[in-house]
């Protein structure tokens, strides 16, 4: 099955869905989407450098999680738009890649480049499986769709991802990103939400969790 994961900055994935994206590599083609580069991540470096800097920790933190393929839109951080534009590149990706399982942000994230990527995401999963949007490949039928916590935690999830295996390779890719990680430690951050979400749901003991979303 191939899988395709959609982050709305460069660290998003890892630090949201790092252990579950871990665990699918093993037997799934994992594919994330970057709808920006996280250029704005800064004011001490140029926003182009800073962009560069952050897609090569892209590329570290995928070969750690087991990533085959990395794509990055490239749209500008901080003003990511819902549009026809961003629609097409979308659908376009969900066809061209054939994705079973669809992973993006939860729609009520309080960070607007979070919540328009859930937008965009969970209107081009169902635009992508008609045949009514032309020039962007044949219609595809996402089976599912699972929305990641990252800003603000979901208030009733119903899917919980045991990731005690892969807690330790999540960190380390979350650690790739030292742009971010020397000013706000992410990484103990989200293993302590782990690490809550694994004892209150009792299914382990680091649980990644996600709102389930039709396809």
């Amino acid at each position: 099955m191939n899988v395709l994961v959609f982050a709305p900055h460069p660290d998003d994935a890892a630090i949201s869905c790092g252990g579950t994206i871990s665990k699918l590599s093993k037997k799934n083609k994992v594919i994330v989407v970057y709808m920006t580069s996280g250029e704005a991540g800064s004011i001490k470096i140029s926003e182009k450098k800073l962009a560069k800097q952050r897609e090569a920790e892209v590329k570290k933190a995928a070969k750690i999680l087991g990533v085959k393929k990395t794509i990055f839109l490239r749209n500008p951080d901080g003003f990511l738009e819902f549009n026809k534009k961003n629609l097409q590149k979308i659908i376009s990706i969900i066809r061209q890649e054939k994705p079973g399982l669809v992973i993006c942000p939860y729609e009520k994230d309080k960070h607007r480049d979070h919540k328009a990527t859930a937008e965009l995401v969970l209107d081009s999963v169902w635009k992508a499986s008609g045949p009514w949007i032309k020039g962007t490949g044949k219609p595809w039928d996402v089976k599912e769709v699972l929305c990641y916590e990252t800003w603000t935690p979901i208030q009733n999830p119903v899917h919980f991802e045991d990731i005690s295996k892969t807690i330790a390779t999540k960190v380390k890719a979350i650690k790739c990103f030292k742009s971010q990680t020397k000013d706000i430690g992410y990484d103990e951050a989200v293993k302590c939400l782990n690490r809550f979400r694994g004892v209150m749901s009792g299914l382990g003991n680091y649980c990644e969790c996600f709102e389930v979303k039709e396809g």
